[in-house]
């Protein structure tokens, strides 16, 4: 191909040699079409900082802090920080996104130290902070390190011997919420000793790390097997493996027992669900899948119902039982303003 375009190219400059200067403005050669790559290119380094950039015809392509990142054009210039588009008090953005043109292409580029200059067909310049770049890159994110989860069963649970928290410590301390909370993300589920066994304790505890979520079952919920409220954790039932709340429009998690009938979908994608449904029950089931304790007063248990399914064996006599949910947001916010990566 190239061979035969610069041999048109050759062509036409022998054409022009001869004289032949009357046809030159009709058959003109495209350059752009004969060397569609050489002008979209663009290369810079900079030695002291080990950086490399390169402009795509669809993308702008950096190379800095040990990462090759790619970057959309229309993203680029949504995520300026000028300040006719961003607004820096209230970190929100002024830059109508939709009046951005989704074929935009810099005009010019340009490395300054270490802040790139974009010039816009408008002629807006954005600059950005190479280091904001790496930042906030897609490539960047996926080399991020984050809070470890440990996928567990009973006997690496048991082997692991993680440690409670003490109340006064959880509390009191930042140290000890910090310790709390990184079991908690660690393993989805998290004790506090030595609590006071009362209601308003209980609910001092959770307001240390989150809002108290409302719901039906009022801010706190209270519970013996009375059968209050015509659910069978209001009884002395077994409870099989579950998550709560499955019927609100944010539920925790999984429910077997609050599944409405099944009407949304036809005959066979029924069975293959019930056929879902079986394999993950055998494997809830498994003994060796099960982590069974044995709840005293003073003792606290969180669940996160994103990852762990709870229940219980059917008892004999009485006991109480206070609890609540928790917003999710607001607990990760907690462990991350402690340092966390959650």
């Amino acid at each position: 191909m190239w061979c035969c375009r610069l041999s048109h190219l050759q062509s036409r400059l022998q054409d022009l040699l001869r004289g032949r200067v009357t046809c030159w403005a009709l058959q003109q050669p495209n350059f752009k079409s004969l060397f569609p790559l050489a002008i979209h290119w663009h290369h810079t380094a900079s030695k002291s900082l080990n950086c490399v950039w390169q402009q795509h015809e669809d993308h702008f392509e950096l190379q800095y802090a040990n990462t090759v990142m790619r970057f959309d054009y229309v993203w680029l210039r949504d995520h300026c920080l000028s300040a006719s588009c961003y607004n820096s008090k209230t970190h929100q953005r002024s830059l109508d996104t939709a009046s951005v043109d989704l074929c935009i292409q810099p005009k010019t580029i340009r490395l300054d130290e270490t802040t790139l200059f974009f010039t816009w067909p408008d002629g807006h310049v954005t600059r950005y902070d190479l280091d904001w770049l790496v930042k906030n890159s897609y490539e960047g994110q996926k080399q991020k390190v984050i809070q470890p989860r440990i996928l567990w069963n009973a006997e690496i649970y048991q082997q692991a011997q993680v440690p409670s928290v003490d109340f006064q410590s959880f509390l009191e301390t930042k140290e000890g919420l910090k310790n709390f909370l990184q079991n908690f993300l660690l393993y989805g589920i998290a004790f506090v000793e030595n609590v006071p066994p009362t209601q308003e304790h209980t609910e001092k505890l959770a307001e240390r790390i989150s809002l108290i979520r409302e719901t039906i079952y009022g801010r706190m919920w209270y519970f013996t097997s009375d059968f209050s409220r015509g659910d069978t954790a209001y009884t002395k039932l077994a409870l099989d493996r579950h998550t709560d709340t499955t019927y609100f429009q944010e539920p925790c998690g999984y429910n077997n027992y609050d599944r409405a009938v099944i009407n949304t979908v036809p005959y066979d994608v029924v069975h293959r669900w019930y056929t879902a449904h079986r394999t993950l029950t055998i494997e809830l089931r498994k003994p060796e899948n099960e982590f069974w304790v044995k709840l005293k007063p003073g003792r606290v248990l969180f669940i996160d119902n994103w990852r762990i399914l709870h229940g219980r064996e059917s008892f004999t006599g009485y006991r109480q039982l206070c609890g609540c949910y928790l917003t999710r947001d607001d607990v990760l916010n907690t462990a991350r303003l402690l340092g966390l990566q959650a």
